[in-house]
Parts: structure tokens; C-alpha cells; sequence
């Protein structure tokens, strides 16, 4: 894959996360995202749609860094908070709260007084995707979006959740693109699948892979609740 930095990079998450938002790169998605956003969901027809790519959500200082692939449709994309607005968030934010990493167990919209607990999440593709199926070049485009923002979470991060395969590439690669070694062979993604590296910094740090909680698996019992509680429980336990 080919990787496309920002030059320069942008030195605080506030100003990265403007940018996200204001990001047009893609025409397909730009398309999809904004057309989402008018023609909406019947539940939601309403309320007005955010329409536009999502920032990550969560503080600056976080130790845990969780990352999606990206905003779902009637989700993210109506509501502005990532894994905010779907049953991907129920599962997600029910899970972060039982291990004390958000304030309340639930995310609706995003003035709920939802609060995240030395946590960060984001996504490697920041607008809702057709199909929830991104192009290898959109993924490519948006790839120095997540780039940067590890690079901003490192001085606090410690460990790395992936929810789902592509996410766990997109970590990887990211933190290869900043220099950290990553073992060889590349680790495979698998629930519950882990690894250590020593970042560039000197300091130990852990990534840890999750199946994604989408409808898919977590109706057909492929990611239950006691499966996800355990990657939050290892990943808040490591120091």
C-alpha cells in the first residue's frame, strides 16, 4: 500500500481532528457521505445528519488507543462521534464502560455527556464508505490521518486496540511508517491475538486485536460480551 503523509504534520490533535473534518479527498465518499445525509434512514428522518468525516473522539493523553475502519452510515455519520449512534457503539461503549474506560455505557449522539477514560478511538478511514467497503485508494488517502494521530498519542500510549483485520494492518503499518519495529513475521490478526514492540522512544508498548462488533458477528455469537470485556480488561491492565 502506498502511504501519502501530510507535510507538514500537524502538531496537536485539535487541529488534526479540523482537518479531518474538512477533508474532500475522496470524491466517492464525499458523494455517499453527504447523500447519506439527505436522504437518511426512515428512524432518523428528523434529525439533521453530521455528513462529513469523523474525528477521533476520546483525550489527547490516552493510554489506550482504540481503532475501527470507519464510520458507519446511519451511525457515525448522523451522529459526528465515532461508534456513536449504532448497535457497533452499544456493543463497543457497554464494554469500555464495564472496564472503566467511558463514563457512562452508552453513546447516542454526541452532546450525551459521554466521557472517555484515558482512551482514544478512531478509525483508518474517516468518511461512511459504501458497503462499508472502502476502495484500496481511499484507504490509502486517508492512511496519514492515522499516521499523524498515533504520532501525536504516542508520548501516553501503551497499547493499541484493533476492532477487526484492517485495522490491525492499518496499526501496523502506521507504526512501522513511524519507525517503531514491529517483529517479523508480521503478527496475524485473531481475536484476542497480541504483541508487543519497543517504540523508537524506548518504550514497551502492546497491541491487541478484537473482532469488530458489527451486527454480522455479534449476531451470529462469532464476538460475544465476555470476549470483549477481556481484550478492554488485558488492555487497561497493561503498564
Amino acid at each position: 500500500m502506498e502511504w501519502h503523509f501530510l507535510l507538514p504534520a500537524i502538531k496537536s490533535i485539535k487541529l488534526l481532528d479540523q482537518k479531518i473534518v474538512a477533508c474532500t479527498k475522496c470524491p466517492r465518499l464525499v458523494e455517499w457521505r453527504e447523500e447519506v445525509a439527505v436522504v437518511k434512514r426512515k428512524a432518523y428522518e428528523n434529525e439533521k445528519y453530521w455528513g462529513k468525516p469523523v474525528p477521533g473522539f476520546g483525550p489527547d493523553n490516552a493510554r489506550i488507543v482504540i481503532v475501527g475502519l470507519a464510520p458507519g452510515a446511519h451511525g457515525a455519520n448522523r451522529t459526528g462521534r465515532i461508534f456513536t449512534g449504532d448497535s457497533s457503539g452499544d456493543w463497543l461503549y457497554k464494554a469500555l464502560h464495564k472496564n472503566g474506560l467511558a463514563s457512562i455505557p452508552t453513546s447516542t449522539s454526541a452532546n450525551d455527556g459521554q466521557k472517555l477514560i484515558d482512551t482514544r478511538i478512531t478509525c483508518a478511514v474517516r468518511c461512511a464508505p459504501p458497503d462499508n467497503k472502502p476502495s484500496t485508494e481511499e484507504k490509502s488517502q486517508c492512511s496519514d490521518y492515522l499516521i499523524n494521530e498515533i504520532e501525536l498519542l504516542m508520548p501516553t500510549a501503551r497499547t493499541f486496540v484493533a476492532l477487526g483485520s484492517f485495522a490491525w494492518s492499518a496499526i501496523i503499518k502506521s507504526l512501522r511508517a513511524l519507525d517503531n519495529q514491529i517483529p517479523t513475521p508480521t503478527p496475524k490478526f485473531g481475536h484476542g491475538e497480541s504483541f508487543t514492540f519497543v517504540g523508537s522512544d524506548g518504550v514497551k508498548r502492546l497491541v491487541l486485536g478484537s473482532y469488530h462488533p458489527s451486527q454480522q458477528n455479534t449476531f451470529t455469537g462469532k464476538l460475544t460480551e465476555p470476549m470483549l470485556n477481556s481484550v478492554f480488561k488485558k488492555a487497561k491492565s497493561f503498564k
